[in-house]
């Protein structure tokens, strides 16, 4: 069971209970079906419980595609349908749930820890609680002490949801069959770790995950996380954190957990990054194998944008040197391309954001296909999900040749499959641009050899310490040092 969302403070608009059934809402039977073969921390889940011939009984999980702050209206909606569904088939034995842990909910800051406190309270204290977390959790003392235990995922992209359902499952048999008793300490530290910074196979982050590995094999570890963080979420919990699991050793752990914090503080130089403007971006790109992958991090969707910044789009049309692909969320424009047929010639008005605010950004454009946005991704791609729906989808030619996708949903780009349902073949581009940060690269790393990460402005751009942030805790690197 879950409630997850990933929730950006800085963006204006709430997200409501019509965004979470345009994602994945869904209870019972149906959480079994769209789940259990995917690449998905629930997909693992189930495989464990299978294999031990545990009687499940999917409850609710409701998830969303990252953007502002719930509003109380919907959380509340969310709660009653939940905890009646979990009414329902009480007692239990144990309990699997699924937050995000950067959840936050117009009454709630801490959303997730709000939902699992409850939870606790209904369950009782000797039902075992165990469940994920995604790396860019920003963990509070309340979601720990409501659960026996918590695993972060540990790749970004998250290729290895899966792997972690299952290792939280085989920590609530284990529980169960009384072999452990899970005791886990969390530590907030003091930094921010710069969101481009978030690569777990590369350097800074490379080597801190290298250095948990080594700590794990210590005798009554359990578990070790690296929550990374979000730092998109104006919360007091909003930071960098370990969580780590023992086997009824809570000094143990917190030992452990102070190891790895001494670590952070000694290399947090190491965790600022490099912001790459438009202008270097596009000189970068000159030079590189072709296709060039576009991380437009301004207007990252996986944390919560909008989807229509088109400051980079201007800039490459402008530009005229590259030949790209480009995706965005803007349904009028849509509907306004449903008017004509495949190969009409016309004049398109798109309604994007830039760094000032709303922007009308008129062109010529041929429609080259209409169709339903609705696309499938069976690979180990970010967020684990299987099915996809861009609503109504329009894909346009600018008179320079350049593709466009204009999409009535907003959708991150976590799979190559929203081109090539489209039948867009990505190598004859010399630049795909894909709003986000890293999670594009497990989809597109296979056909573009270069990336670069480029530092627009917006609601999740790079440097943390551009944002007005009134609850975070203090000291902060990089705020304070």
């Amino acid at each position: 069971m879950g409630i997850y969302h990933e929730s950006n403070t800085f963006v204006n608009e709430p997200t409501t209970l019509k965004d979470f059934h345009n994602g994945h809402y869904m209870k019972g039977a149906a959480i079994r079906n769209e789940y259990q073969a995917a690449h998905h921390e629930i997909g693992g889940m189930i495989e464990v419980m299978d294999q031990y011939d545990v009687e499940l009984l999917p409850i609710m999980y409701a998830e969303a595609t990252p953007g502002g702050i719930i509003s109380s209206e919907t959380y509340n909606l969310l709660l009653e349908d939940m905890f009646s569904e979990l009414q329902r088939v009480l007692p239990i034995d144990g309990c699997l749930v699924v937050p995000h842990g950067a959840g936050v909910s117009e009454e709630f800051p801490d959303m997730d820890g709000h939902w699992l406190s409850l939870l606790r309270q209904l369950v009782g204290e000797n039902v075992p609680i165990v469940g994920t977390l995604d790396l860019h959790a920003n963990v509070s003392p309340l979601m720990t002490s409501s659960t026996d235990a918590l695993v972060s995922y540990r790749q970004n992209p998250h290729t290895d949801q899966r792997e972690r359902g299952k290792e939280a499952a085989n920590l609530l048999i284990k529980t169960l069959q009384e072999k452990i008793k899970p005791k886990q300490v969390l530590i907030q530290s003091d930094l921010a770790i710069s969101i481009e910074q978030h690569f777990t196979k590369e350097e800074p982050c490379k080597s801190l995950y290298a250095y948990v590995q080594e700590l794990e094999k210590q005798e009554n570890i359990l578990s070790i996380s690296i929550l990374l963080g979000f730092p998109y979420a104006d919360v007091g919990e909003m930071g960098s954190s370990f969580i780590v699991v023992s086997n009824d050793d809570p000094a143990l752990a917190e030992r452990i957990g102070r190891q790895l914090e001494s670590h952070l503080k000694d290399n947090k130089e190491n965790f600022v990054g490099k912001k790459n403007d438009i202008p270097t971006s596009l000189a970068l790109a000159k030079d590189l194998e072709k296709p060039v992958l576009m991380l437009d991090m301004g207007d990252n969707i996986g944390g919560g944008s909008p989807g229509n910044n088109i400051i980079l789009l201007e800039a490459l049309e402008n530009h005229g040197e590259f030949s790209y692909f480009f995706c965005v969320y803007d349904p009028s424009a849509v509907i306004k391309a449903s008017e004509y047929k495949n190969g009409d010639t016309f004049d398109l008005t798109i309604q994007g954001t830039i760094e000032e605010g709303q922007k009308d950004y008129p062109l010529t454009v041929k429609l080259i296909q209409l169709k339903d946005g609705r696309f499938s991704e069976e690979q180990a791609r970010h967020g684990g999900q299987v099915n996809y729906d861009m609503g109504k989808t329009a894909l346009v030619m600018t008179e320079k040749g350049n593709t466009i996708m204009l999409t009535s949903l907003r959708v991150p780009p976590f799979s190559l499959q929203q081109l090539t349902s489209f039948e867009i073949n990505p190598k004859n581009f010399d630049v795909i641009v894909a709003k986000g940060v890293i999670a594009p690269i497990a989809a597109y790393a296979p056909v573009c050899p270069s990336t670069i990460q480029v530092n627009t402005p917006g609601v999740t751009q790079a440097d943390m310490t551009f944002f007005n942030y009134k609850n975070r805790r203090k000291p902060l690197f990089p705020f304070e040092n």
